[in-house]
């Protein structure tokens, strides 16, 4: 067993170009950038490399003092969490502004941190900019190193300066281990999906407020269970595309729609006080697009006042609500309570081990002869079809051919057909498949 990786964690108050230094250090736009001031809430991580070294990075919510304000009071937790896990803190300022109040409370947490800290003021874009250093020595954190994140002036040896400061930077260290299953966390804003991998995690790495949309960025998070090696991706709350008219909301959006395309489960989260909505269906439809494993949790169950058979009756209203997906498992949970939050990821590995299922074209033929001989597609302007054989050509997601002389010809209601007979025989709950039509 190897150490672990170091953790360099970006500290900073809001819009100094925090998110800028991250993409610019992993070389690829991962968190959201904008010159909106608090864009960056959870901190965020990912691994990234610098001269042969292998280490943590962290990008944090802006710093904001503001302890009345909900989402600040929560940031400056965030913070706080990031600075105990780090080896080396990058204290970020803005030399175009100068010093602020912020700046200077924010020197005064971190020098009580015996952490080792660099002093990096950003937006020194050129040399005259380097005039302005000198007040910065005012806070008392050493010698200022001047970047510019946007271009990537001095960046390099800013990382240079990170590595010596690591403890046994010259360690190698083992790769991370890959998750045996990646599961998204999706569903409209303050439905409770960061309160549902907080719940998962049993901390607050995830910011959890009432107001909606506080979570923009998607967020992964490693974690083992029985055993098994999980990455958790909690998203930001889905809106409609058309009403993402701020870029950090269209982002947001797309960053979503991005972690279902990356997950092999998603967890689609719906509020139980609000019914299933018409925006609920769009993001489960989006799922079953990238033929996702799909599992629908109702949160906030425990607000409900409930009888024997309400959870029936609501489990029955959702597949009024989208009677084509009947195959998708619902489960009630409480993520403030935790009711049933861990039956969740056991379902999860459920039905990721139906994703990967592979079923024997012999088993497959000796099924379906008989369904298709007594119950054959209906001929098409006189023309009969005749399916010959099926086979299983894909898993992760699970793809079937069928074998005919006209596939053009078969029509919707056969495929649909075919797929309740394949789901009442083999199952793949909570799978959706794909059935093709090939000529023999």
């Amino acid at each position: 067993m190897g150490m672990r990786k170091p953790v360099l964690a970006i500290i900073g108050r809001p819009n100094v170009g925090k998110s800028t230094l991250y993409n610019r250090i992993i070389r690829k736009r991962d968190a959201i950038v904008d010159d909106q001031p608090g864009v960056t809430r959870d901190r965020k991580y990912t691994d990234a490399d610098w001269s042969g070294v292998n280490f943590t990075l962290v990008d944090t919510g802006g710093y904001l003092p503001d302890t009345a304000n909900l989402i600040h009071q929560a940031v400056l937790n965030q913070v706080h969490q990031a600075i105990s896990e780090a080896d080396v803190i990058a204290f970020l300022a803005d030399v175009t502004t100068g010093i602020t109040s912020i700046d200077e409370e924010m020197a005064r947490i971190i020098k009580h941190s015996n952490k080792q800290i660099i002093l990096t003021v950003n937006k020194v874009d050129n040399e005259i900019r380097e005039l302005d250093l000198g007040e910065f020595y005012k806070l008392g954190l050493g010698e200022p190193i001047p970047i510019s994140a946007i271009s990537g002036r001095n960046v390099g040896d800013f990382l240079d300066k990170v590595i010596e400061l690591f403890p046994d930077s010259k360690t190698k260290f083992e790769e991370p281990e890959e998750p045996d299953i990646k599961i998204a966390v999706v569903g409209k804003p303050n439905v409770g999906k960061s309160s549902f991998v907080n719940a998962i995690l049993g901390q607050d790495k995830l910011i959890v407020t009432d107001i909606p949309g506080t979570t923009r960025d998607a967020i992964d998070t490693l974690f083992k269970y029985y055993g098994h090696r999980f990455l958790l991706i909690d998203t930001a709350g889905l809106r409609k595309r058309s009403r993402g008219k701020e870029a950090v909301e269209y982002f947001s959006t797309v960053r979503s729609f991005s972690s279902i395309q990356r997950c092999d489960v998603a967890v689609i989260i719906v509020d139980a006080q609000q019914r299933i909505t018409d925006q609920d269906k769009k993001v489960i439809e989006e799922a079953v697009r990238f033929k996702k494993g799909i599992i629908l949790a109702v949160n906030k169950w425990d607000l409900i006042q409930k009888d024997t058979r309400t959870a029936i009756e609501y489990e029955r209203e959702i597949k009024d609500a989208i009677p084509y997906l009947k195959y998708l498992p619902i489960i009630f949970i409480s993520a403030l309570t935790q009711q049933r939050v861990f039956k969740v990821i056991e379902i999860a590995r459920s039905i990721f081990r139906e994703r990967e299922r592979k079923i024997k074209t012999s088993e497959l033929n000796d099924f379906f002869e008989p369904i298709i001989k007594s119950n054959p597609p209906a001929a098409v302007a006189g023309k009969e079809i005749k399916i010959k054989y099926c086979t299983q050509i894909k898993t992760k997601p699970p793809v079937f051919a069928f074998f005919c002389n006209h596939p053009n010809l078969i029509k919707a209601n056969y495929r649909s057909f075919l797929e309740h007979k394949l789901r009442e025989q083999f199952g793949f709950f909570g799978v959706p498949l794909t059935i093709v039509f090939r000529r023999k």
